[in-house]
């Protein structure tokens, strides 16, 4: 669950403001999870998305090295992605403050018109240079849970997370993706693997999502038997991350939409 900015340490919402200036209204984010704090603040001025984690005492933590995965990142990716403004640390705390973007969450269901800005952004984001600072491999997820990750290996770069709620589309239909924290490289069809699930969940049948996938040269070119290992690879990840005690909701029907993937590709149950 996430924390609100009221619950930050006074030192922190100082470190904050001294970027934005005095807090006058808050909205928290809808949705995301990678983040304790997530939240637009509203000044006299302007308005400033801000994301927010704590520090395991001296060390990071996942959150905080999201965050800072983020920021190294983002100078890179502006052409995607809301300018990063600021870092502020006090308190045993890290926040990044962006540029807030106006817009709304994405429709992926088919038919969606949305879906044509999703494949052209996904078309500049395949051509796109993978920087130096993405240090993440892809491929490292599914080590646990398969022999032989080295074909999802590669240099491209990689969002890994481009569900619709990060895909904003502004008033003018421009779109802008967010949160980079998990951004890694890697073969560039990956990208289109991880993203079928969250076509399946806006109303897609597996074969449809294929057709449409199939519209990407990565896919088309890459071994369909590299697709099919990384199917199952990816079934039995999520299939671990649901057997956990008391999972989240989102994360059962993730393994069950990975499943459903899975037994598409290979014909036979995952």
């Amino acid at each position: 669950m996430r924390s609100t900015w009221t619950d930050l340490p006074t030192e922190v919402r100082d470190a904050v403001q001294a970027h934005t200036g005095e807090v006058t209204g808050i909205d928290p984010a809808p949705a995301g999870n990678h983040a304790e704090i997530a939240v637009t603040l509203h000044t006299a001025t302007a308005r400033t998305f801000i994301k927010a984690a704590r520090k395991l005492g001296d060390q990071d933590g996942a959150e905080v090295w999201s965050l800072r995965n983020e920021a190294a990142i983002n100078p890179h990716v502006t052409e995607f992605a809301p300018r990063l403004l600021w870092q502020a640390e006090a308190g045993g705390w890290l926040a990044l403050g962006f540029e807030h973007v106006d817009g709304r969450h994405a429709d992926f269901t088919p038919g969606s018109p949305d879906l044509e800005i999703l494949a052209k952004t996904l078309q500049s984001l395949q051509t796109t240079p993978c920087p130096d600072e993405v240090r993440m491999r892809v491929e490292r997820r599914w080590a646990p849970v398969a022999e032989d990750v080295t074909p999802m290996a590669g240099n491209a770069l990689l969002h890994t997370d481009l569900n619709s709620d990060n895909l904003l589309i502004t008033p003018d239909g421009q779109a802008r993706v967010v949160d980079w924290a998990f951004a890694a490289r890697g073969a560039a069809w990956v990208e289109l693997g991880v993203l079928t699930p969250w076509l399946l969940k806006a109303g897609h049948t597996p074969a449809g999502a294929a057709d449409w996938i199939s519209q990407f040269t990565s896919w088309t070119a890459a071994d369909p038997a590299h697709i099919d290992l990384f199917s199952q690879a990816f079934a039995a990840r999520w299939a671990q991350h649901a057997a956990r005690l008391a999972p989240e909701a989102w994360v059962t029907l993730h393994a069950d939409l990975t499943r459903r993937w899975a037994e598409h590709r290979t014909g036979r149950p995952s």
